[in-house]
């Protein structure tokens, strides 16, 4: 993410510099204990993604392990995480004790 921030310089020509903010990857972890409807509705909840692409989601950490679910800030992304992590356990699965798990890492910054 890029943001415009108008400078004052020495002359009066005013110049524009690019401040360029850090983003990063909410990133969900596969485990056995939640359902995939858990996982679409903690994703359309949570995220606000729409039910076919928390499905598809669902599938990728199913698949995979891990899916990245949202890219932001280092703030919102430790929000977003923090509320995966207090979603509660899944009352489909009996033997189900809490949330998922979920983590942030640093999304590789594109190529200018």
């Amino acid at each position: 993410m890029e943001v415009l921030v108008p400078t004052q310089e020495a002359s009066t020509e005013g110049k524009t510099r690019v401040i360029r903010i850090p983003r990063y990857h909410v990133i969900l972890f596969d485990d056995n204990d939640h359902t995939y409807d858990y996982v679409i509705e903690m994703l359309m909840k949570i995220f606000r993604h729409s039910r076919e692409q928390a499905f598809l989601m669902a599938c990728e950490v199913d698949a995979s392990g891990r899916v990245i679910v949202d890219t932001t800030t280092r703030e919102r992304a430790e929000l977003k995480r923090d509320q995966i992590h207090s979603f509660g356990a899944d009352w489909r699965i009996p033997h189900c004790k809490g949330s998922m798990s979920a983590g942030i890492e640093p999304a590789e910054e594109e190529a200018s």
